[in-house]
């Protein structure tokens, strides 16, 4: 049976995860690597995604005003996201899991260095000056689905930083309006995280004895968060998620590729 211990340490880091997204953003690198220490990688991920996902529903509810300005852009990329999304998935969980284990200490690396680049991405969408949404050409569009689709097959199979390349892919289009982007990144994040969520459920990769308690924990965090959002910088809390994720990287390249 599973220590009273366990549970707590699981619980703690889907509180945090939920306050820290609802600040900064990388509640992943916090609620995966706490799985992995009782879990399968794959199980892990899984888990991790089942027990952010009503975080990030909740996210999207907030936001459902503000997508209405940009629908063309929702209904470009919501294929893409759910598409690519299914494959990501699919990969993690029909392919052999040592592949995983290999591609963790990169994917955690990949994720925090996406996190570090969230300033710049935050600065680029207030400097540019370009036309609005509905303005975007066919090929604009179309290529701007490209990209989702990409981020999708990641967001399926990881996760852990999809905000931050939703958010640059939308700024390199022309998107300034801060409530827009966040909106169709939020959005787009649950179609990418439930497909995911259905897809590990169907192939038993969740242990819902630990993601059950997560999620409730993560919802609380999330609440909390939002509430203490004016009072903890975000800069600063996206500060300890970065140290974080690359001292976890530290760690699994050590485990993965020197101690053996």
């Amino acid at each position: 049976m599973d220590s009273i211990l366990v549970y707590t340490a699981l619980c703690v880091s889907a509180f945090l995860a939920g306050a820290v997204n609802a600040i900064a953003g990388g509640g992943t690198l916090l609620t995966f690597p706490a799985l992995l220490a009782v879990l399968s990688p794959v199980m892990a991920n899984g888990t991790s995604t089942i027990a952010l996902v009503p975080g990030s529903l909740a996210s999207a509810w907030g936001y459902r005003q503000d997508v209405q300005h940009p629908p063309r852009l929702l209904w470009w990329l919501f294929a893409p996201s759910l598409v690519g999304g299914l494959i990501g998935t699919v990969l993690v969980t029909r392919t052999d899991e040592s592949y995983f284990t290999m591609a963790v200490p990169w994917l955690i690396l990949l994720a925090s260095a996406l996190f570090s680049l969230q300033p710049l991405v935050a600065r680029m969408t207030k400097s540019q000056s370009v036309p609005k949404a509905s303005d975007h050409t066919q090929r604009q569009l179309a290529m701007l689905a490209c990209a989702q689709f990409f981020v999708g097959i990641y967001g399926g199979y990881f996760g852990a930083g999809i905000g931050i390349l939703m958010l640059s892919a939308l700024a390199y289009m022309g998107l300034r309006d801060v409530h827009e982007m966040n909106a169709l990144k939020t959005l787009l994040a649950v179609i990418m995280n439930g497909v995911a969520a259905v897809w590990f459920t169907m192939e038993g990769k969740v242990n819902w004895t630990y993601a059950i308690p997560m999620a409730i924990s993560a919802i609380a965090g999330g609440y909390i968060g939002a509430r203490l959002s004016l009072r903890f910088p975000s800069a600063s809390v996206r500060k300890v998620v970065i140290a974080i994720g690359f001292t976890l990287s530290a760690f699994y390249f050590y485990k993965l590729y020197i101690k053996r």
